[in-house]
């Protein structure tokens, strides 16, 4: 197994070397890349030292797998070039998510349908990921009409530039400046650019990948994304109007069992989902479950996970896994 990391000195690389060496994803070859003025340098992993090679140099070496984290244009260049070699490329950036010949893939969700021809498969978006992993498995028992949802969303979304923003701004300190406003104290109803409709791209992103993973343009989707001083994960508001009416104790038991899911609904006891606790983690946790009393056959639910670890590096890692253990590369 020849493994190729595309932007391994990132923040998202960074966390995707930190879950291949936790969840013991085997490799025999490992290719650290990053861009030319990176190539070179040397980068300590596991107890063994790497030397960072250029883009070009990883295709030449034909890795059986390149997991991407180097933004869209990148991707969009270089993946066909993999691709062309034989190389299964796992995409974490926007680029192919969208691409009707492309498979955009959570794997508790919808991994059953990759097969060996597909050479290049998208990463969702961080918020829809575990979005659609708590939603799948009661989309399986009572079908789905509708989705509401409202996100708030970690400066970890938008990379050490804006975690340094958020910390210069509580210690007072004058910096680069990833957001047009102040984030410390404060919360930006603004996520990615504003599109035609008034919708951010981010909220497009929700919507239209959420119909796409489950593969269902009938489903009912509307999104709001909004930007929060935290570090840690993003957590998520969701409203969800299934066909079928549904019991409650069922809804919690179906939840409990499904792969990726921990469940804490506990609010007498003040446990519910928060993203200080599923920092590093790689579940996606649900609580708060209680009926919407204004409409038949809908539930809320809080959903929060890691976007660095189950809403990028983790769930790019679990399809390298489920390709190797059904024999597709």
């Amino acid at each position: 197994m020849k493994l190729a990391i595309v932007g391994a000195t990132g923040l998202v690389g960074e966390q995707m070397l930190n879950v291949i060496a936790e969840r013991g994803f085997h490799f025999d070859e490992l290719l650290m890349v990053a861009s030319a003025r990176s190539a070179g340098k040397k980068v300590t992993y596991q107890d063994k030292e790497y030397t960072v090679v250029t883009i070009e140099d990883a295709i030449a070496a034909r890795p059986d797998i390149a997991i991407f984290s180097a933004g869209g244009s990148i991707s969009l260049e270089f993946a066909p070039k993999f691709a062309a070699v034989g190389t299964t490329v796992i995409d974490n950036s926007s680029a192919w998510r969208m691409d009707a010949s492309k498979k955009l893939i959570v794997p508790e969700v919808n991994a059953d349908t990759l097969t060996k021809e597909d050479k290049i498969i998208a990463n969702p978006n961080c918020s829809t990921i575990q979005m659609v992993v708590a939603l799948a498995p009661l989309r399986n028992r009572y079908g789905i009409e509708r989705v509401v949802v409202s996100t708030y969303q970690s400066v970890t979304g938008s990379g050490k530039k804006a975690v340094d923003q958020l910390m210069n701004e509580r210690q007072g300190v004058e910096g680069e400046r990833a957001y047009p406003h102040k984030i410390d104290l404060n919360v930006l109803p603004h996520i990615d650019v504003f599109m035609d409709n008034g919708y951010t791209k981010e909220e497009m992103k929700m919507i239209n990948e959420t119909k796409k993973i489950f593969g269902d343009e009938s489903i009912k989707v509307t999104s709001t994304t909004v930007r929060i001083p935290t570090i840690g994960g993003h957590s998520e508001a969701v409203n969800v109007e299934f066909k079928e009416d549904f019991d409650l104790d069922e809804v919690k038991a179906i939840l409990s069992e499904a792969p990726g899911i921990i469940l804490q609904d506990d609010p007498a006891n003040n446990v519910y989902p928060m993203p200080i606790n599923a920092h590093n983690r790689d579940e996606t946790f649900v609580g708060r479950l209680r009926r919407d009393e204004s409409q038949a056959n809908t539930l809320n639910m809080w959903i929060v996970a890691d976007n660095l670890r189950k809403g990028a590096a983790t769930n790019t890692v679990q399809i390298a896994e489920y390709l190797v253990e059904s024999g597709l590369v």
